[in-house]
């Protein structure tokens, strides 16, 4: 028996990187997918390979900041399967900017559009059918941007720092009504997603013309020495969402190979030597 088996999930940006990674490990584990993205021929693409490994899974073609269209998402839900047990709200973009003085409003509106208004309009409209199925678990994605500063995203760590303080808030709400939901954020560190290629090298590095090497990145800030994976997410998500973690809401998941933690110095095999 799977960690999930029987429940009904919907993972939002589910046609690519982390999201991917978790539609396919809910279904692994038993669930019931929807996942849901902008980009109609990988999503398909992978709900189809979801299929012919023996899961269970649907694509949806949405965009997050679509109202109208997420009231016919959750109709669509209810109709096919008469419930709602998970939602992974975790479509999101990012925009760096040299500097806040020079990031458009239109880019700022953007953004916030998907990272927080999208978050807003999945709880919106996924909670009531989630109330009606007698509970579940919500869990969106944050990022270590919403913890800590960077200087380059300003407006990435307003948005995530916005999301996780709605999960907590959501959390308070669900707990306050005893409705048997549960809400949590994730907060990935440097994972290496397709998102890396679309970020223009001049803009992450000032100065740099140099293709960003996510890899290098990672053995660079992470403690334990190398880029984080999809899956490394996912695989928190799948807990948050399992019984497993029936006493934990409110909280946040921190998966970042320890960058958050603090400082360290190398003296071990992933020592850099100028020799």
């Amino acid at each position: 028996m799977g960690q999930v088996d029987g429940k009904i999930a919907v993972v939002t940006g589910g046609a690519s990187g982390i999201g991917a990674a978790c539609a396919e490990t809910l279904a692994r584990e038993g669930a019931k997918v929807v996942l849901t993205d902008i980009d109609d021929a990988r999503g398909q693409e992978l709900a189809a390979g979801i299929r012919s490994a023996g899961g269970e899974a649907l694509y949806l073609s949405l965009d997050v900041t679509d109202e109208t269209r997420w009231q016919g998402i959750v109709v669509e839900f209810e109709r096919r399967y008469g419930r709602l047990d998970i939602v992974v709200a975790n479509a999101g973009i990012g925009i760096m900017c040299t500097s806040i003085a020079e990031m458009s409003l239109a880019d700022w509106r953007r953004q916030t559009a998907v990272n927080l208004d999208g978050v807003f309009l999945s709880v919106k409209h996924c909670l009531p059918l989630m109330r009606r199925s007698g509970g579940g678990s919500i869990v969106m994605t944050s990022s270590i941007a919403g913890l800590r500063g960077s200087a380059t995203l300003a407006g990435y760590c307003a948005t995530k720092g916005g999301v996780r303080l709605f999960a907590k808030a959501i959390a308070m709400e669900c707990a306050a009504r005893g409705d048997g939901i549960r809400v949590n954020s994730v907060h990935p560190g440097v994972i290496d997603t397709p998102i890396w290629a679309k970020i223009r090298p001049d803009l992450a590095m000032p100065g740099s013309n140099t293709p960003i090497d996510i890899e290098d990145i990672g053995r660079r800030q992470a403690p334990l020495g190398r880029v984080g994976k999809p899956q490394d997410i996912a695989n928190g998500v799948l807990f948050l969402c399992s019984d497993a973690a029936s006493y934990i809401t409110g909280t946040e998941l921190v998966i970042d190979g320890g960058i958050t933690g603090g400082a360290i110095t190398r003296t071990g095999p992933l020592a850099v030597r100028a020799d």
